[in-house]
């Protein structure tokens, strides 16, 4: 099994805007390559946010009413918008200095299996696509977009991620949907398509599983005073928040 010689995990239970989680998540990304060190990082949203993929165009919100009024900030990581409203993200960070993870979805299918076999034991029965169905439009919301990595329900996509990579070291980012936001009913959660309770730990339960699969040991932890330092910078100079706010 391909694995990473040490982990750290960060769980956040205290729920930060989308300019900071952004902020945090490149700051961990610049660990990874200047120091080495890999990170699993758990966290959630203050409010309603949409998160742009990279190369997405924030012009492209403007055609949803609704969406366009929110917060919006723009992810590392590639891919389609994301409402994050009642869901759980997470990140991990890798260094450049790992040859495990040469193409994107040896990263994906370990920690997407890592997540199938955990939210299985809690009695959610997801599975792997396994098959993906490109659109010349795709819709603007990566939730409405099928890939052969995404989490699925009952047909429904719960889990979606995506990477970045930068100077060798890789940034993937994972979305996973517990209840449906009243903004899109149409995307549902765990607890929408499954009469089994989401547990209020679930960020600790998945941790353990992913931590594992990802690498041979691995420590609880919290930001150091570095990436704290940087987050705030990069949070005074608003370049996480697309509409600069």
């Amino acid at each position: 099994m391909n694995r990473i010689p040490e982990l750290r995990v960060i769980i956040e239970t205290e729920a930060r805007s989308g300019v900071w989680n952004m902020a945090v998540d490149e700051a961990l990304l610049e660990s990874a390559i200047t120091d080495g060190v890999a990170t699993l990082r758990w966290y959630q949203w203050s409010e309603p946010t949409i998160s742009l993929g990279y190369f997405q165009k924030s012009a492209e919100l403007d055609g949803d009413p609704l969406l366009s009024r929110l917060p919006a900030v723009r992810r590392l990581s590639g891919g389609g918008a994301i409402l994050h409203d009642d869901e759980l993200t997470y990140s991990v960070a890798i260094p450049a200095n790992q040859k495990l993870f040469e193409r994107p979805e040896q990263l994906y299918d370990l920690v997407h299996d890592a997540i199938v076999g955990s939210l299985s034991e809690m009695g959610f029965p997801v599975s792997v696509r396994g098959e993906t169905l490109k659109r010349a439009d795709e819709p603007l919301l990566c939730f409405l977009r099928q890939d052969s990595h995404d989490l699925t329900l009952s047909g429904n996509k719960v889990l979606g991620s995506a990477q970045r990579r930068r100077r060798g070291a890789i940034l993937q980012h994972g979305s996973l949907i517990r209840r449906a936001s009243s903004l899109a009913l149409q995307l549902p959660g765990l607890a929408d398509l499954c009469s089994t309770d989401v547990p209020e730990d679930l960020a600790k339960r998945l941790s353990a599983r992913v931590a594992k699969a990802i690498a041979e040991e691995w420590i609880s932890g919290d930001l150091t005073k570095e990436e704290m330092g940087m987050a705030v910078r990069l949070c005074d100079q608003s370049s996480m928040d697309v509409r600069h706010r």
